[in-house]
């Protein structure tokens, strides 16, 4: 008998320690003891899970955002714990509590575990437990609720019969059309994916005057994110009733009186392109993005102009230049001006992307000039943005045309006061050297690429190594050996132990690159002298550099050369010298 209590009482033990961990005045306490809830439930098992676990935390949720934050994300794992898809429906109690509390986040992390846990249900369940969830949310009292049953619509609508689909639309239709601002916003939000699973009869007749209706919303916030939904709600439709059902809200909220609506029509612009289809894009839509391109609000023009070779590239192939050169190159000359440097940056980014549609001649003609002028633009990003997309004018019309410009702009820009921008630009070298070929870099840029190596800043000392290694994979060992090395090794002899520090990385990187012969013949010996240096952060970094340097080191020198350099660092009076030298002596060995 006494054994059987002993039993019952460790059986328990995981929820009674639940319990006082979630009563604890702790608040990380209480998170850690939730964020353990499946290690809890492995041990009680599925059936005590489901019949004393879930019920516990459906009756106490009442707690800090975080912790409630944590027990939604943890729910939506919980199907194979409750038994598998055929208990699913035990779970919705607590996230249908959690579905209507305050706080926007764990609203949102319930919604998703409820999501979740509806793809487990059969269809039948569905109906049973999920589709009433759904409306008690979709007639609850708070908008809390009233906004997360927007979310629930599109993952229970397929599988449902045609009486419940006819309920679910007349929920959503009511939703759309709530008192709270709030509530239509979440509609609005889920609509496309919404309209996505109804058919297209319904699309017509139910959907497509709820967003009508929400496009032409007193709130801003509401019609933005029913312009977000304008692409998702044209895919659907077949291009005859496009004109008559979609095009009409595109044009209003293109021209709407807020700045945001016209921004997320010009963010949303490319997906609206290809879901209205060629014809409607040349007749309408190539109108509407020249207006967004000339808008009064920098926001709109800047996401208008990231948007232009996207745009461009999906035009009708037997219009398209026609509207490049037409509609879309004269906005264009006024944006390359933009008092914004923002629009700047964003045209600077995507520009170069033209040159590849509109051919050689146009490119020559027409925007080499615009290009030359962002070139010398006071803005470092767009000059920036110009030099990382030198490859789509490469293709077209080779470089040289650009290269007088090109080489104020990069020095400027390698010496520039933000170090994100000089670090930027350093990326860009390799690219650079493909591009501009080996004799004109060695004649103007081989010098900058060096005096990277000695920049106050450490990242950019660090990314001029490795901008160092991939040159030398471009152009060789040899060029190494004649243009880079000797410049290098004269930083062995620097008096700022920095400097010193600096030249063991290259050492480092260039050591992979340059083959065995160099390796050993030339970067060894003056990494080995560096050995008796005065600062231990040299000394330790020596150490290093020797392990590093090991496999692409002729055998025959490791024990006549490396190994007493390294002996005799390891009895160096400075600990981290000894550290390193026991590592790389280990190395080596091993």
């Amino acid at each position: 008998m006494a054994a059987s209590d002993s039993g019952t009482d460790e059986s328990l033990y995981p929820i009674a320690v639940l319990i006082d961990e979630l009563k604890n005045e702790d608040v990380q306490l209480r998170l850690n003891s939730i964020k353990k809830l499946s290690t809890i439930a492995l041990a009680l098992g599925v059936e005590r899970t489901r019949s004393e676990l879930i019920p516990f935390l459906t009756d106490t949720i009442y707690d800090e955002d975080e912790v409630l934050l944590a027990l939604a994300e943890q729910l939506g794992n919980f199907i194979n714990l409750v038994g598998g898809g055929e208990y699913a429906h035990c779970l919705l109690p607590p996230l249908e509590s959690l579905a209507t509390v305050e706080e926007t986040v764990v609203r949102d992390k319930a919604v998703a575990s409820l999501r979740a846990v509806a793809a487990h249900h059969t269809p039948q369940a569905l109906e049973q437990y999920f589709v009433p969830l759904v409306q008690r949310l979709a007639g609850g009292d708070w908008f809390t609720s009233r906004a997360s049953a927007c979310g629930l619509f599109s993952v229970c609508y397929t599988r449902v019969s045609a009486a419940v689909k006819a309920e679910l639309r007349q929920h959503f239709r009511s939703l759309c059309q709530d008192d709270t601002p709030m509530v239509r916003r979440a509609a609005a939000y889920k609509l496309g994916e919404f309209a996505r699973v109804v058919e297209v009869e319904y699309v017509k007749s139910d959907l497509i005057p709820m967003f009508v209706h929400l496009a032409q919303d007193e709130q801003d916030s509401v019609r933005l994110l029913a312009a977000e939904a304008c692409a998702a709600v044209a895919a659907l439709l077949p291009p005859e009733d496009m004109e008559q059902l979609v095009m009409p809200t595109v044009r209003a909220r293109a021209g709407d009186t807020s700045w945001r609506v016209r921004y997320m029509v010009a963010d949303k612009f490319v997906e609206l392109q290809q879901a209205v289809g060629p014809e409607l894009a040349r007749t309408d839509l190539a109108q509407i993005f020249q207006a967004l391109l000339k808008d009064t609000e920098a926001e709109v023009r800047a996401a208008a102009a990231g948007k232009v070779k996207d745009f461009c590239m999906n035009l009708d192939k037997a219009h398209q230049e026609h509207i490049i050169m037409t509609m879309i190159l004269p906005q264009i000359k006024d944006l390359v001006c933009d008092p914004n440097q923002h629009v700047k940056s964003a045209l600077a980014s995507v520009i170069m992307g033209l040159s590849p549609i509109v051919g050689r001649h146009n490119t020559i003609e027409y925007l080499l000039p615009l290009f030359l002028l962002q070139l010398k633009d006071e803005c470092p990003e767009v000059r920036l943005n110009i030099i990382s997309n030198l490859e789509c004018v490469n293709e077209v019309i080779g470089i040289q045309q650009l290269v007088q410009s090109l080489l104020p702009a990069i020095v400027e820009l390698a010496e520039d006061t933000k170090w994100r921008v000089r670090l930027a630009i350093i990326e860009h070298m390799p690219l650079l050297a493909g591009q501009l070929g080996q004799e004109f870099f060695d004649e103007k840029l081989t010098g900058l690429c060096m005096s990277w190596l000695i920049d106050h800043v450490y990242a950019i000392r660090e990314a001029a190594t490795l901008n160092l290694k991939k040159l030398v994979e471009q152009y060789g060992a040899q060029w190494a050996e004649t243009n880079v090395i000797p410049k290098v090794m004269a930083m062995s002899r620097e008096q700022n132990y920095l400097h010193r520090m600096t030249y063991l990385f290259c050492i480092n990187v260039l050591s992979e690159v340059c083959g065995k012969d160099i390796t050993t013949r030339v970067l060894l010996p003056t990494v080995l002298s560096m050995a008796d240096d005065n600062v231990a952060n040299v000394r330790f970094n020596v150490a290093k550099t020797l392990q590093k340097m090991a496999p692409f080191l002729d055998p025959a020198v490791i024990q006549p050369q490396v190994k007493p350099v390294l002996e005799k660092l390891n009895v160096d009076p400075d600990v981290d010298v000894k550290y390193f030298a026991s590592e790389a002596i280990a190395g080596i060995a091993g």
